[in-house]
């Protein structure tokens, strides 16, 4: 893959999801705290796949931790991909690829951001269409506050993570043309 400087989408308003069609788009949603080490990995896959030529059916969006503001998302995309953390036993780094169909169906909570989350979530199985929803997740081990750092092993899944995303998402997009 070549590296080319992309900026993430930010939201400031509303507007930008409804400048153009995104019915055919998949966004690529990383949420997580930064500041709170392989907690963030959502976040940092994203930093990451910012410097990729992506395709140009793939948006990409730091969600960080903004829970109910993210629900204009879900009414301009009909494919949304997020990437998340978990604490789930597994080794640090693992990747798995979950397709949750409620709220409960995401992985237990790890921070403050999992509550908004969960709870946007559940809200978007309440409008009136609901986009096709995967997540991953990348396994972690422990929160640790105050940091940017990642465990070497959770940094390792990185490029691995990516790679899966961009496969999925094709495979995802070459089923609706």
């Amino acid at each position: 893959m070549s590296i080319l400087e992309r900026t993430p989408v930010a939201v400031c308003s509303d507007s930008y999801f409804f400048e153009k069609d995104k019915s055919n788009s998949i966004l690529v949603m990383g949420v997580g705290n930064y500041l709170m080490g392989d907690e963030g990995i959502g976040v940092q896959v994203i930093q990451e796949m910012a410097t990729h030529k992506l395709p140009e059916y793939v948006d990409i969006l730091d969600g960080g931790t903004g829970g109910f503001l993210l629900l204009n998302c879900f009414e301009a995309y009909s494919t949304v991909i997020f990437i998340d953390a978990t604490m789930d036993g597994k080794q640090a780094g693992t990747i798995s690829l979950i397709r949750p169909k409620f709220a409960s169906d995401f992985p237990s909570a790890l921070s403050v951001h999992d509550v908004g989350l969960k709870d946007m979530i559940e809200a978007v199985y309440l409008m009136e269409k609901v986009p096709d929803i995967h997540l991953f997740t990348v396994s972690i081990e422990e929160i640790v506050p105050m940091t940017l750092e990642l465990n070497p092993k959770v940094k390792a899944s990185i490029p691995k993570i990516i790679k899966e995303i961009l496969a999925h998402s094709e495979e995802l997009y070459l089923k609706k043309a």
